[in-house]
């Protein structure tokens, strides 16, 4: 049995799922004459209560291609240190923006309004880049599936209308940050200016990421796409996909928040673990005081995968693909590991 543990990306379609991407049916999106992804953008930009949605490749692209919208030339946004944006997404905020980053020591990978307002640079004081946008994490990858209080949300909204500030929500993992805060989208499409939403990490779909904005804002978002080499074709069998995990991935997410809790608690009795952070969704870091690629090594010697993140620290990610017999597998094969401390 395997389990790979790396990330919630390396799911793979169900049956269920492949079959309804197989009977798709698709024209070209290029010319927007895809049924399956104009129905996909529409049920995305109604979920949220916005104008409009754009169907993207990757996460990683409508993030870049939402700074763009929101930013010129020689400009700054303001974003968490372990913001995605910033560490994950190959430098493309000053490759293709051409702008920098106002990088805030943060809690988690989440900052407070007051942070914001203290981050903004002086609109009149020419020597410092023009502060434009901020950008935000819900759930923050590396914060470890840290979810915002949406009352903290609606602060930074308040500082960035008082300074004219653009505000975009990477929602790569909105969605779990939905289930387990029992939220609706709707409070977000009336908070945020854009949002990013993935289908293929918690929702198990193969491909895709959605932006979704209002109509003054998003009328750019398709050429912008354009030029960062977004255009697809038949691409409504990906969208297919990501219709199908709308309708029956969400309330599932709840079974990976429970089984990484369990997890936690099983890291919490292992005498070579010294530290767990919270566990809000999906996602488990911890640290150990061994070394950890011989932690790393015993287990893959087991047929179980996942990633360090150097100076003892790792990570754990609960998905789709994680069953519930691999489940209770994994923490028994967890329960009995044994390590050396590390030696200095």
């Amino acid at each position: 049995m395997k389990i790979d543990l790396r990330s919630d990306t390396i799911t793979k379609p169900t049956p269920e799922m492949l079959h309804a991407m197989m009977n798709a049916e698709v024209g070209d999106d290029v010319y927007k004459e895809d049924p399956t992804v104009n129905e996909l953008e529409r049920r995305i930009a109604e979920m949220f209560g916005m104008d409009d949605a754009l169907f993207f490749p990757s996460g990683s692209m409508a993030n870049q291609a939402a700074i763009k919208l929101h930013t010129q030339l020689g400009e700054q946004l303001i974003a968490d240190k372990y913001a995605h944006v910033y560490n994950y997404e190959g430098g493309g905020v000053s490759f293709n923006s051409g702008v920098s980053c106002k990088l805030i020591d943060g809690y988690r990978g989440m900052i407070t309004a007051s942070q914001v307002e203290e981050s903004i640079n002086p609109p009149d004081f020419y020597h410092s880049p023009l502060t434009s946008l901020v950008c935000i994490e819900n759930t923050t990858n590396k914060g470890g599936g840290a979810c915002y209080d949406f009352e903290e949300i609606k602060k930074i909204k308040e500082v960035c209308v008082a300074h004219n500030l653009g505000y975009h929500l990477d929602g790569a993992r909105l969605w779990n940050a939905l289930v387990v805060k029992q939220e609706d989208p709707k409070q977000y499409g009336e908070i945020f200016d854009t949002i990013s939403v993935c289908l293929s990490k918690g929702l198990g779909a193969p491909v895709g990421s959605v932006l979704i904005g209002n109509k003054d804002i998003m009328e750019k978002a398709i050429r912008i796409r354009k030029v960062l080499g977004g255009g697809m074709r038949q691409i409504g069998y990906m969208a297919a996909a990501g219709l199908y995990a709308l309708d029956n991935h969400i309330n599932r997410l709840s079974e990976d928040h429970q089984r990484a809790k369990e997890i936690g608690e099983v890291l919490q009795k292992l005498s070579f673990v010294t530290h767990v952070e919270p566990i809000d969704t999906n996602i488990i870091i911890f640290n150990i005081d061994s070394d950890e690629n011989e932690f790393i090594a015993k287990m893959a010697a087991k047929n179980i995968h996942f990633y360090g993140m150097g100076q003892g620290k790792l990570r754990f990610v609960t998905h789709l693909d994680y069953t519930k017999d691999m489940h209770a597998h994994f923490l028994e094969v967890l329960s009995s590991i044994k390590l050396n401390k590390a030696v200095l």
